[in-house]
């Protein structure tokens, strides 16, 4: 009987040919920030994108071709205008796939390919539905902060709100609690400072008019 293993990280580990050459290439060129070195001179480095961790070894492939490794990512048209403007070799072009991901590829010196994209949520067979109208009053600096999300978002206040609502029929557990990245939660902590929202998650039961 195969064993319940739950998931808790994962570390792909490429070949590169200079530890020190590699990890300024990741970190200068691709937007890795260095986690770690190892050895003296290194031989061992660490790399992260977020809070994915990319191990680099020292040495030469003992197979016929090279690593490659993919990311998911918050925003793959920002990170693709980073790395063109960076001059990474890109070896296939930013666009969105029929396997619902918007991406791209590039290589590193040393031959390894990487991919970088984000999950392409309109795609698939449309929906019909009928809407209705709903009687909604929201806290005025809370309704403020909506408009804005839903500007930046490119979404009507409605469409923002079904997507919220939506998600907040998922477990958490199950990681889609939440219908934003880490960008867009880190834009709305700054549109909660812009709002004045001092509030926390539950104080909408102590809102009294």
């Amino acid at each position: 009987m195969v064993p319940k293993i739950e998931y808790s990280q994962v570390f792909p580990t490429i070949l590169v040919g200079d530890i020190t050459a590699a990890a300024g290439f990741y970190v200068n060129r691709l937007g890795f920030a260095l986690r770690f070195t190892w050895g003296e001179p290194p031989t061992f480095a660490g790399v992260d994108l977020g809070n994915a961790t990319l191990h680099l070894q020292q040495g030469a492939s003992n197979v016929t071709g090279h690593s490659a490794v993919s990311f998911i990512i918050d925003n793959a048209d920002e990170l693709y205008a980073f790395h063109q403007a960076n001059g990474v070799e890109i070896t296939v072009p930013l666009d969105d796939r029929a396997y619902g991901v918007r991406d791209y590829a590039v290589k590193d010196p040393y031959g390894n390919t990487l991919s970088f994209g984000h999950y392409i949520y309109t795609q698939g067979p449309a929906l019909k539905i009928e809407r209705v109208d709903v009687p909604v009053r929201l806290e005025k600096r809370l309704a403020a902060l909506l408009q804005d999300l839903a500007e930046h978002k490119r979404m009507s206040i409605g469409s923002c709100l079904e997507e919220t609502l939506l998600h907040t029929f998922e477990r958490v557990g199950d990681n889609v609690a939440s219908p934003h990245t880490l960008n867009t939660l880190r834009y709305i902590e700054d549109l909660k400072k812009k709002h004045g929202i001092d509030y926390d998650t539950h104080a909408s039961y102590r809102f009294e008019e």
